[in-house]
Parts: structure tokens; C-alpha cells; sequence
């Protein structure tokens, strides 16, 4: 694989924490296709990618969750940076979604622009384009990627919350 076609991309890490909210080595990609709505070339492509990076084991079924909360927790910022926007209608994330709204709170909100979102606040562009849509239709994927947006704009303490959250999502010890 060329390194122009092994660099990870935004969808490579939505894709990632769809499999972990499913919990299951036994998903295909048709049905992932259609609930992250990408194109099975799409899904292919990616597992293609995450099995070169590591973060799929060999077969492109199961997560490398160490491999994942490092990624996450030391590289997600700097690789897929964001920085909040204007005030939109949208649906919550980071700090203003489950479960960290339940530690945090603050009259700021963030949310991923989406029209038929409930909440104001400051725009944060998801990972993806799809990522309001899936997250919608999964809510264990949408904590996982409130999460990982605490990660991306988040400020120390939200980082710390996210960083625990996820590594207990993942069911990783400290």
C-alpha cells in the first residue's frame, strides 16, 4: 500500500468506533456501509487502511483498542484538528453530550451543524460529514464521538473526563 493510500482519514476513525458500539467481530460491510452512510467502497477502502495502521487486527474485524486510545488520546488533535465555529442549530457533542454533559456544566454548548438538530451552539465540524445522521441512529456511537470531539476542542478537564469515558467504553484498565 502506497503511502498516499495508507494515511488514515477522517471516516477511518468513524468507522473504528461504529464496530466498538457494536461490540461484535461479526458485523459486514453492508450494514456498516448503511449505518455510517458511507459506500461499501468506502468501508472497504477504510478497513483496508486500519488494518495497515494496526488498528484493525489482520482479518479487519476486530479493534486494536490500546492501539485506538492512543491514537485518540495522544494523536486525534493534532491529526483531525477543530476549532469551535459560530452559534448553529446542530446536535450536541463534547462537553454538551451524554456522558460528559452529566460532569460538565456550562452554558456553552457545542454541536455538530445539522438542521434538524435540537440545540444551539458553537459549530464543531464532525469528523465526517455523516457522522450527525449515524450518530442519531446509534447512541452508544454518538457518546463515543462526543467523546473524541472533547478530545479534539476540549480543554484540560474535559480532555481528563474523555479520556476515562473512553477508556472504559473500550474496556481498557487503567
Amino acid at each position: 500500500m502506497n503511502a498516499q493510500k495508507s494515511t488514515l482519514k477522517p471516516q477511518d476513525i468513524m468507522l473504528l468506533l461504529k464496530i466498538v458500539s457494536l461490540d461484535a467481530a461479526n458485523w459486514n460491510q453492508t450494514e456498516m456501509a448503511e449505518a455510517l452512510f458511507l459506500s461499501q467502497s468506502e468501508v472497504s477502502q477504510s478497513i483496508a487502511r486500519l488494518k495497515y495502521s494496526g488498528l484493525l487486527d489482520p482479518k479487519g474485524k476486530i479493534v486494536m483498542k490500546l492501539g485506538l486510545m492512543d491514537f485518540l488520546q495522544y494523536g486525534i488533535k493534532y491529526a483531525f484538528p477543530q476549532r469551535p465555529g459560530s452559534v448553529v442549530r446542530g446536535i450536541a457533542t463534547s462537553h454538551s453530550a451524554a456522558p460528559l454533559n452529566e460532569h460538565i456544566n456550562s452554558t456553552e454548548h457545542y454541536v455538530w451543524p445539522y438542521g434538524k438538530g435540537n440545540l444551539r451552539g458553537h459549530g464543531i465540524q464532525p469528523l465526517y460529514p455523516s457522522v450527525p445522521q449515524a450518530a442519531l441512529k446509534d447512541e452508544k456511537l454518538h457518546r463515543l464521538l462526543a467523546l473524541v470531539d472533547a478530545l479534539r476542542v476540549g480543554k484540560a478537564r474535559e480532555r481528563e473526563l474523555a479520556i476515562v469515558e473512553l477508556k472504559t467504553c473500550l474496556g481498557i484498565g487503567e
